[in-house]
This record gives structure tokens, C-alpha cells and sequence, in this order.
């Protein structure tokens, strides 16, 4: 393809990630990130968590080849508010308003909900990735442009991505997230090890605590899935998103969906006591990272907190394999747990 690839590339912007076919999609996403897959995209719009009225729009744009075939893809929405992008713009949205303009709407690459740094612009692999990546981001521009809206915004991008747009004239803004690094550990106590002594007995005495609170734990994933796990973590998600956002984003159903379509991509921490389910942890499992992504409980017990989402994740990794688990935004208290900006 070479430097002819856009004399020979066509763009054109779908209303539906089921304008696209599951293996074309995929076949420029990849597997190594779950959340730019077409089934979790799927799931939020099947489930309405993302469509107009959510002020979510999607408009996905998409690239093709002289012979039809999808060449490159960006998951891209129509937003009319801020919220659910855990990229905090009401400052440039006032100021814009303040000389005059209209911030909403505006163009949104990224995943709804889901502030996990991944590729954004997914290009087919290939030795032509670099100039497929220009020619999308382009498309983008152009179709920012031909819109009317006041700005396009592509948040939570990988590096080769940032590299792309800095290239292109966009303004990067950094932020930082904390991780949890794999170091070739065997076991739960090999990460401790490596520790220092105050950070090791602060772990030690928070896992004791919840061993004896009388709270029992396991991590599901697969076929190990039902039904009456994801009512359990709903009402979960629905009691802590509603305290610490008061509108919790995504619908009951976007759970059944990807219980159906991600079982092998997730894993569901599930905390009981006396049998009846009380808190719970929500991951999903890529080719080198475990993504933790919500969290929510219906009882107060010092400590879980930190057992579900972080301990338990850590040796699901090293049971596993992972390289590494991304613990999502914000929480400088990580930094006590072993992870690291």
C-alpha cells in the first residue's frame, strides 16, 4: 500500500457497531485489549448504556480499502455532556461557552465508561500500521470538520496513537494511573517479599482482618458465571455507583450481555457472608493485563475493599501469568498496596 494508501482508502461513518462485521472488527482491534473488542462495544449499545439519549451517539468511522475490505476503525461517539469519559473537561467546556461557542456537542474517541489506556485508532497489522493510522486520524479531522462540532477528543490513548496525533497538530494531556507489575513472582508472598517490612505487614494485617471478618471470596470466570452473580453484582454497581456518582452509567442488561459473550475475558470477585453475596470486584482479562474496572458492596467491612480489588487481582495475575493489572483512575492509597504510578 505504501505511501498510495490514501489515493485508495475510502471513510464513511456508521450509526452501529453491528454496521461492521464481529471478524472485521476485531481483525483491527486486536485481542490484546477487551474493551475495543466488538463485543464489549456491542454490549453497550445493546444494553442502551451508550446510544443518543445516553448522550453517548455512536458514530463510528470507519476505513476501507479500494476492495471494500476494513482497512482501520475508531470507536467514536456524538457526546452533548462530559460525563463518563473520566477525562475532566468542564473547565475548557465553561471557557469555550464564556468567548461565545458551543462546547456540545462534541466528538468523542474512546470507550464509554472505561478509563483504560488501549489503542484507539485500530488499524488491520501489517507493514502499512503507520500510514493506515495517519490516514484514520485524518478522517477523523475531516470528519470533526464537516460536522459542527466544537472539538474532537481522543482520550486514554496508547503511545503509538499519541505519537500520531502529536504528529498531526492535536494537543496531548497527560495524567497518571496506577499499576501493579508483574516480576516474574510465584506466589502471593513472592510479591511481598519484595517489599519493604512496613508496606508487608500493612498488607498482612488487612488480609487478616477480612480472613476473619467472616467474609468468603472466590473469583469466577467462564461457565462459573450465572445468572445470579451479575444480580448480585448489579445491585452492587447500582448502591456504590449511586453514592459516589449518583447516576450509575451502565444498565443491568450490558452485565447479562457480556456474561454471555466475554465469560472467558472476565473475572468476577464475589464476596459472601453467612452464603448471601455482600461486595464485589469486576475485571477483565486481556493477553498481558488483568483490567480491574468496577467495584461495589451492599455491607461495610474494613478492609475488603482492598482484598477484592487489589489482592485478589494481584494473584489472579500471578496465577495466571499477567504481566501486569491496571487498577484504573485515581487512588493514590494503591501506592500502599504495591501498586506504582
Amino acid at each position: 500500500m505504501g505511501d498510495t494508501a490514501r489515493d485508495i482508502l475510502s471513510a464513511r461513518v456508521v450509526g452501529s457497531i453491528h454496521d461492521v462485521s464481529a471478524t472485521a472488527w476485531d481483525a483491527c482491534a486486536g485481542t490484546a485489549n477487551p474493551f475495543v473488542g466488538h463485543a464489549f462495544l456491542a454490549a453497550l449499545e445493546d444494553s442502551r448504556s451508550v446510544s443518543g439519549r445516553a448522550g453517548w451517539a455512536p458514530r463510528h468511522v470507519l476505513l476501507e480499502d479500494r476492495s471494500g475490505a476494513l482497512v482501520a476503525a475508531a470507536a467514536m461517539y456524538v457526546k452533548s455532556h462530559s460525563q463518563g469519559e473520566y477525562v475532566f473537561d468542564h473547565g475548557w467546556a465553561d471557557a469555550f461557552e464564556r468567548a461565545g461557542g458551543d462546547y456540545y456537542p462534541k466528538l468523542q474517541v474512546a470507550v464509554p465508561f472505561t478509563p483504560v489506556p488501549g489503542p484507539r485508532l485500530l488499524v488491520r497489522p501489517g507493514p502499512d500500521e503507520a500510514t493506515l493510522r495517519r490516514a484514520l486520524l485524518q478522517a477523523l479531522i475531516q470528519v470533526a470538520g464537516q460536522s459542527g462540532v466544537s472539538s474532537l477528543h481522543v482520550t486514554f490513548a496508547d503511545q503509538p496513537d499519541r505519537q500520531a496525533m502529536s504528529e498531526a497538530g492535536l494537543l496531548i494531556r497527560e495524567g497518571y494511573q496506577f499499576r501493579w507489575e508483574n516480576a516474574g513472582y510465584g506466589s502471593f508472598d513472592d510479591f511481598l517479599g519484595a517489599l519493604r517490612s512496613a508496606k508487608r505487614k500493612q498488607i498482612r494485617r488487612e488480609r487478616r482482618a477480612v480472613a476473619s471478618s467472616g467474609v468468603d471470596i472466590r473469583v469466577l470466570t467462564g461457565a462459573d458465571l450465572k445468572p445470579r452473580h451479575w444480580d448480585a453484582f448489579f445491585a452492587f454497581y447500582m448502591d456504590t455507583g449511586g453514592r459516589k456518582w449518583g447516576r450509575p452509567y451502565l444498565k443491568r442488561e450490558f452485565f447479562e450481555i457480556i456474561g454471555a459473550t466475554m465469560a472467558e475475558r472476565i473475572a468476577l470477585v464475589l464476596c459472601r457472608r453467612d452464603g448471601h453475596p455482600v461486595a464485589g470486584a469486576l475485571n477483565f482479562i486481556g493477553e498481558a493485563a488483568l483490567f480491574g474496572r468496577n467495584w461495589g458492596s451492599v455491607e461495610d467491612h474494613r478492609f475488603l475493599h482492598f482484598e477484592a480489588c487489589y489482592y485478589q487481582a494481584i494473584e489472579f495475575a500471578i496465577a495466571r501469568g499477567l504481566e501486569r493489572v491496571e487498577a484504573g483512575a485515581q487512588g493514590e492509597h494503591k501506592l500502599a498496596r504495591g501498586y506504582r504510578p
